[in-house]
């Protein structure tokens, strides 16, 4: 199957891409991973990206469209996270899976609320030394801004601040929400609530897919 997973920051796509990829045996691709790999590379992509993630926008889309298309393997099945996040990313990708004989068969549209979302995604926190993740509200470390696992300082993303995670959700909802137009016409919208426990997620993410 080719998924598309769809909703704002925080909403847990991530999480949930990288499980069902593993139970469905899938590849996860995930747009946000591959753009921090490029910005903590110091490469000239990751210089560009960063100027913009750094301000809550959204990377151009010619950036993001040449590096997903060069992950596309021919009618693999794939879980695309982070991707597309404007109209025109849709048209290309369709474009591109119609030149390998394929298409998007499935787009989850993960629903949350948007204080829960700025609670989750400002209290989000990494070990600048072993990268263990932490949620200051949810899951803090037992001494502040100390790694559990490695002593190493906590940091959080300058795009994680409040202020930030408001502009992405207001970015999210004035250029990302039209995607969600596109797929809905072409009658490939499931629609779960990303709220509650982990595993509850899954198990309506499981059902959407099936």
């Amino acid at each position: 199957m080719r998924i598309i997973l769809l909703g704002p920051p925080g909403a847990g796509k991530g999480t949930q891409a990288a499980r069902l990829a593993l139970g469905q045996k899938l590849e996860h691709i995930s747009t946000g991973d591959m753009l921090r790999t490029e910005v903590s590379g110091g490469t000239e992509l990751g210089r560009l990206a960063k100027t913009y993630m750094d301000r809550g926008d959204l990377v151009p889309d010619e950036v993001i469209i040449g590096m997903i298309q060069g992950r596309l393997k021919g009618g693999a099945g794939v879980i695309l996270d982070g991707f597309p996040r404007t109209v025109a990313q849709a048209q290309a990708l369709d474009k591109a899976f119609t030149a390998a004989g394929t298409k998007v068969d499935r787009a989850v549209y993960f629903k949350v609320e948007n204080e829960e979302l700025v609670k989750r995604l400002s209290g989000r926190a990494t070990c600048s030394g072993c990268q263990t993740p932490y949620n200051l509200n949810t899951a803090p470390p037992k001494k502040a801004g100390v790694c559990d696992r490695c002593g190493g300082k906590l940091a959080q993303r300058p795009d994680d601040q409040p202020d930030a995670v408001r502009r992405r959700l207001k970015v999210y909802e004035e250029q990302t929400a039209p995607v969600l137009d596109y797929y809905r016409k072409a009658g490939k919208v499931r629609e779960i609530d990303a709220a509650g426990p982990v595993d509850e997620v899954y198990g309506r993410l499981a059902a959407a897919v099936k």
